[in-house]
């Protein structure tokens, strides 16, 4: 029988495999987050799926997956673990993502909003402020090409003052 922590790694690949077969790019790197929002804008309107779309059948697997997912690119990018309660009787919706600095996160949480909230809750701007604060600058840049993270601090000055 598998568990939340099974679900979670075969799910992110699943939802990888279907969005690269749609020709989405979803390659585990931070900048495919960008190709998660289109699909969402693409995909759903308003906290709805678009009739004939790729959220209109199946809904709560496919936003298990791309929550696993968008987690899954967090995780690789700044090391952390997942916590599942394999118990909780709404466990795929609570899986949380634990960072190496203690920050938790809940990647399904995130989709779920996205879903319902649109391009204000996106998934790239809210995973790209936990690239920009758990990662080291390089060279006084961050690896979107600012020398200024999520927060509008100066990441010289923000490294120094975390």
């Amino acid at each position: 029988m598998a568990n939340l922590q099974d679900d979670i790694h075969s799910s992110a690949a699943w939802i990888a495999q279907a969005l690269t077969s749609s020709d989405y790019r979803a390659d585990f790197t931070p900048q495919s987050l960008w190709e998660i929002d289109r699909f969402f804008d693409e995909h759903s309107r308003d906290g709805a799926a678009k009739s004939g779309g790729l959220l209109a059948e199946g809904l709560g697997a496919r936003l298990f997956a791309i929550g696993s997912y968008a987690g899954e690119v967090v995780r690789r990018a700044v090391g952390g673990e997942w916590v599942v309660d394999d118990d909780d009787p709404e466990g795929e919706i609570n899986i949380e993502l634990l960072l190496q600095d203690g920050t938790r996160c809940w990647p399904v949480h995130r989709a779920m909003k996205r879903f319902q909230n649109g391009a204000e809750d996106g998934i790239a701007a809210w995973l790209v402020c936990m690239w920009e604060l758990h990662q080291p600058c390089l060279n006084g840049r961050s690896v979107w090409g600012s020398s200024r993270n999520c927060l509008g601090e100066d990441i010289a000055l923000a490294a120094v003052a975390g």
